[in-house]
């Protein structure tokens, strides 16, 4: 039967000389006090042998064994007898100059014994500084000796002297240069993994300098650059530690605009450039004068979908007509903090309290890093550091409640490792958080000359550059968050966003406020910027929960309305479509006009699915899936993230995520399908996620008075008279054409569509829309009710209807049946 074999626990040095029984911590302060007295009293005793050891050579070697004194001469060593007698011992008769390391392994014993460095392992500073002492008699014995000439003493000692003597004897000077190398080099090598490095730079020394030689690509970033600057070094573990790299890259540039609103519209005209075949023509004729060219005229065949070619207007369609001189707001309506001149967010005596600590607290867990950089930004500094070789990443991951216990601080977060970059993040919330005004934002040079179709500018990252998104490229955005961490000022931060960079004509909202306090401040800019139902018309800010659902029924049927447009024109996207209706590339009369943007926003989204449920979440997920390539695009919001609330099908097509701070990593993990959320700081702290890796962001700040003076300057111009109608979703018994007609729902304009139809004898939906000065989808209803009536034919593609009733005298007997 085999035997166990019991593990031996490895013995201290105190354990190992059997002290560990009778040292405690009182007498081991005391025992540890007088070994330092003891290594000062040698180091004095030496450094007395260099000028009194030849005075003291004569009555040391006099003295018979036992004694200590001379009766008839006294020792000129400052330490009396006895330190001339250890001098001349140890340094003479054993190591030389290296016997110094005696009296400093005595000092270290003795501070060890007092308690300063408990974790201190003596047995292998013993091993280590033996091995150094015997090493340097040698080496001091065979290169010193020819310099010192003659001393009193060998700089080796006798020690080193009998050993050069032997080896050079039994190897020669070679092999003794060779075997001191080696025993140099191998002790290097256990103490740090560099020296391998060294000693292969040292061979190659045409590669090192070659490596050495920094290959940058520099990018034009109009003017931004990166400033850096490294102040000092620290020691950890023998290696350099930058104390700290300040970065203040790519700060979002100011530009000067004026703060008062243009008095004169940019003109759109020149956005579309004509033809300039005419111009190359005129070109050619100059540059190769008597040579004509003479170009093949190629006639082009008209279709339903095209203009003539000789009723073609000169100029492309103004989508902003007929309000051209509309003013966007300007920035003085926004305020300003004394955060948005500011460049150092974060005191000096902060960062270098943060940087201690942290390389106190890794070093304390025996984790060296070799640098440290802080990015300062207005609520978190980014501390960059680089682990020494062979450090773990998991280890210092996990130590980060411990450095949150250090630095004192909520909100700490290990990003392992910066994604592209070979070190690791520590976010650590600043001692004052600053303020990011929506002013600062939209006064950047960045958001001023965006071309993005729907801009977004949510915030300042920590290296301090606006933040911006296209929700078009999103396309649909879930916010989240408990409650009062900054959801409603993000949501606010959104729209004010829209609202400084689209016309109306190019943009329209819709607004979802179940606690109907929300939105409200927005209600003067109902007319110019919102869709509504028609019934909604009077308060197209929705706070009614059927009415959200007859909404987003109705922003279904409007979906299917402009893919219906799309296919007849032969495009892909809104933005094709919009292009091709301005080049005067469809004809309106076939029911074609300007498609704006439509951005439905609702708030406390867990509200509706607990009073709705699937009644609201089909036709949610239906426009999420669908409606990107129609301009419709979709932002909720709720403060309770929970699987009911967020299901699968919200998750799968809502790939655009801002997550503020949550209770807990749950939370999270449903919002981000990660941790992260919970370590935020709140006051707008937040994770926005479209992709690989959340991005920290610090939002916009817009209060409520700086809203309300954007919606009165919006509101006190000129503009649309009535919101954007949706069209009504359609019932059971109202699926088409051959359906019975509904008097009691009958349209207002119902009879006067039916007059202009039958005096004009032309059954076509663009002429009623004309005719009444309404819009294309109610155009639409009122065609499918005269069918129903039996005024006009079946639909017949692009063909006009045909119009059934040949007389107005007709007209007025189906007229009096259909009121009676």
């Amino acid at each position: 039967m085999a035997k166990k074999k019991s593990e031996r626990k490895s013995k201290t040095f105190t354990e190992a000389l059997g002290l560990n029984n009778i040292i405690n911590d009182k007498t081991g302060f005391v025992v540890g006090l007088i070994l330092l007295c003891v290594a000062i009293y040698i180091c004095v005793a030496f450094f007395s042998y260099f000028n009194t050891g030849a005075a003291d050579q004569s009555l040391v070697t006099d003295l018979r064994p036992g004694e200590v004194e001379n009766a008839n001469r006294a020792f000129q060593n400052t330490c009396g007898s006895l330190g001339a007698l250890l001098s001349y011992g140890l340094i003479s008769r054993c190591f030389g100059i290296p016997a110094f390391i005696i009296p400093a392994f005595i000092a270290l014993c003795g501070i060890r014994m007092m308690g300063a460095y408990k974790k201190l392992s003596l047995m292998k500073w013993f091993m280590g500084m033996a091995l150094v002492m015997i090493w340097s008699s040698v080496t001091f014995a065979k290169a010193l000796t020819p310099l010192m000439g003659n001393q009193v003493y060998n700089p080796g000692g006798d020690h080193g002297a009998f050993c050069v003597q032997y080896m050079e004897n039994l190897v020669g000077t070679p092999g003794l240069i060779a075997i001191l190398v080696i025993v140099m080099l191998a002790y290097l090598t256990y103490l740090t993994s560099e020296t391998i490095t060294v000693v292969r730079k040292l061979m190659n020394p045409f590669g090192y300098i070659r490596d050495k030689v920094k290959f940058t690509v520099v990018h034009d970033d109009k003017g931004e650059n990166v400033n850096e600057a490294c102040d000092e070094e620290a020691i950890i573990g023998g290696e350099p530690v930058e104390a700290l790299v300040y970065d203040d890259p790519t700060r979002a540039e100011p530009i000067d605009l004026p703060t008062q609103p243009a008095t004169e519209p940019q003109e759109l005209n020149t956005l579309y450039t004509p033809d300039s075949n005419e111009k190359a023509k005129k070109t050619a004729e100059k540059e190769a004068p008597g040579f004509e060219v003479e170009e093949e005229k190629i006639e082009e065949k008209a279709n339903s979908k095209t203009l003539a070619n000789n009723n073609l207007p000169l100029t492309p369609i103004n989508p902003r007509e007929p309000f051209t001189r509309w003013k966007f707001p300007s920035l003085d309506l926004l305020k300003e903090y004394n955060s948005d001149t500011k460049t150092n967010y974060v005191s000096q005596e902060e960062l270098e309290a943060n940087k201690d600590r942290i390389i106190k607290v890794l070093n304390d867990f025996g984790v060296q890093i070799r640098s440290i950089r802080a990015t300062v930004g207005p609520t978190i500094t980014l501390y960059e550091i680089t682990p020494a070789q062979g450090i773990r990443i998991s280890k210092i991951k996990n130590l980060e409640d411990d450095i949150a216990l250090s630095l004192a601080a909520i909100g700490i977060r290990i990003i392992a490792p910066m994604p592209g970059k070979g070190t690791i993040g520590i976010e650590v919330p600043n001692a004052k958080p600053n303020i990011v005004s929506m002013f600062s934002i939209l006064n950047s040079r960045k958001f001023q000359e965006s071309t993005m179709e729907l801009p977004i500018a949510l915030g300042k990252t920590i290296t301090n550059e606006v933040y911006m998104v296209d929700l078009a490229k999103i396309p649909h955005l879930l916010v989240a968050g408990a409650t009062g961490q900054g959801k409603s000022v993000g949501l606010n931060a959104i729209i004010t966003s829209l609202l400084y960079k689209k016309h109306p004509n190019e943009l329209k909202i819709v607004l979802v406020d179940p606690k109907k306090v929300e939105f409200s401040v927005y209600s003067p800019i109902a007319k110019p910027f919102m869709a509504a139902v028609e019934e909604n018309e009077d308060e197209p800010i929705i706070t009614d929960v059927q009415k959200v659902v007859k909404t987003l029924k109705g922003l279904c049927v409007l979906m299917d309305e402009r893919y219906d447009l799309l296919k007849a024109a032969r495009v892909r996207n809104i933005r094709e479509y919009n292009q091709k209706f301005l080049g005067h590339g469809l004809n309106p009369e076939e029911g074609h006009e300007y498609m704006p943007y439509i951005v439905v926003i609702i708030d406390e989204f867990g509200d509706l699915i607990l009073t709705a449920g699937k009644e609201v979440e089909m036709p949610i997920t239906r426009i999420a899936q669908l409606a990107r390539a129609v301009g419709i695009h979709m932002i909720i919001a709720t403060q309770r993230p929970t699987t009911s609330i967020i299901t699968g099908n919200i998750k799968a097509n809502f790939p655009g995520r801002i997550a503020f701070r949550v209770g807990a990593m749950m939370d999270s993990r449903i919002i981000l399908d990660r941790p992260g959320a919970q370590q935020l700081v709140g006051r707008g702290d937040m994770l926005y996620l479209n992709g690989a890796d959340p991005v920290r962001v610090q939002c916009a700040f817009v209060d409520t008075p700086e809203v309300e003076n954007i919606t009165k300057f919006i509101a006190n111009q000129p503009g649309p008279v009535r919101p954007l109608e949706i069209p009504e979703p359609l019932s059971e018994d109202e699926t088409g054409g051959g359906g019975s007609l509904d008097t009691h729902n009958l349209d207002p304009l119902f009879e006067e569509a039916a007059r202009a139809i039958v005096v004009t004898q032309q059954g076509s939906t663009s002429m009623i829309q004309r005719r009444l000065s309404i819009g294309y989808n109610r155009a639409g209803r009122l065609m499918d009710q005269l069918e129903k009536a039996g005024i006009v034919g079946a639909a017949k593609g692009s063909k006009p209807r045909e119009v059934l009733i040949s007389d107005e005298v007709s007209l007025d007997n189906m007229l009096t049946v259909l009121r009676g």
